[in-house]
């Protein structure tokens, strides 16, 4: 525990000593990052209840014709 709180005052030192805009540049993304974490877990809690409470949604799919060769009767007329 000591090391990691070690390396945090070190990373914040070195990040009070920079200039305000790379200070802000950091932070924001840093905050970014948390923030798209915290959206995809709250996001897959939130199926995974919805799944439990209505049971699980279907998606359909688009549907896809086969190409055809015309090698089959009928077919290419």
């Amino acid at each position: 525990m000591h090391a990691i709180a070690h390396w945090w005052d070190t990373v914040e030192l070195w990040l009070s000593s920079l200039p305000y805009v790379p200070q802000v540049l950091i932070m924001l993304i840093a905050l970014l990052l948390i923030a798209i974490l915290i959206v995809r877990v709250l996001t897959a809690l939130i199926d995974r209840l919805a799944d439990a409470l209505h049971g699980p949604t279907r998606v359909s799919e688009p549907d896809v014709q086969e190409e055809t060769t015309g090698d089959s009767p009928g077919e290419g007329i």
